[in-house]
C-alpha cells in the first residue's frame, strides 16, 4: 500500500506521519508526505521528538505535492484542517482520501514540558492509527474493501 500524507506546510504532522509509518509498517506500506505550500524545511522539533521516540528521520524533507504526480498513492491522508479543505491535484483523484484532524504540536505555546507533551501526544496518536493501517495493509484489500475498513476505523 502507498500512502501520501498531506499537510499545508509539510513540516510537522505530515512529516511525523511519514516517519512513523515507514518505521512501523515499512514492510507493507510506503509512506511519503507533501504539502500544498511546503515550508521548505522540517520543523526542528519534529526531528527532535521523532529521534527521542526512536523513529528514523532519514530522508525527511518538506516537499510539494506537485512532486508526487507519479507516486500513485492508494490512500491520501490529510492531517490538518486547512489541507482537508484544499482541492487536491487531479492525479489524486483515484486515491482513497481520509482526514485525520491532528492537533499541531508545533503551534503549542508554553513551557518546554508542555511542548514536549504535545509532540508526544501527537506521535502517540499517529502511532495508534498507523498500527491500524498496517493491519489493513497486511490484508491486501482491494479499493472498495479498504474504503469500508477505513470507515469502520472511524477515518473520515
Amino acid at each position: 500500500m502507498k500512502i501520501l500524507y498531506i499537510c499545508t506546510h509539510n513540516r510537522c504532522r505530515s512529516i511525523l506521519s511519514e516517519a512513523i509509518t515507514n518505521q512501523l509498517a515499512g514492510e507493507v506500506i510506503e509512506a511519503k508526505s507533501a504539502g500544498s505550500q511546503p515550508a521548505g524545511e522540517v520543523h526542528p522539533l519534529s526531528i527532535k521528538y521523532l529521534q527521542q521516540a526512536g523513529i528514523s528521520i532519514a530522508g525527511l524533507q518538506s516537499q510539494s505535492w506537485n512532486d508526487f504526480e507519479h507516486f500513485d498513492a492508494d490512500l491520501v491522508v490529510t492531517v490538518c484542517d486547512s489541507a482537508a479543505g484544499e482541492s487536491c491535484p487531479l492525479w489524486f483523484g483515484k486515491s482513497l482520501k481520509v482526514h485525520w484532524g491532528l492537533s499541531d504540536p508545533s503551534k503549542v505555546q508554553g513551557s518546554e514540558a508542555q511542548i514536549a507533551a504535545s509532540f508526544e501526544a501527537c506521535i502517540e496518536e499517529i502511532t495508534a492509527r498507523v498500527k491500524q493501517l498496517r493491519t489493513l495493509a497486511e490484508k491486501d484489500l482491494d479499493s472498495s474493501q479498504l474504503k469500508l475498513a477505513l470507515a469502520e476505523l472511524g477515518a473520515h
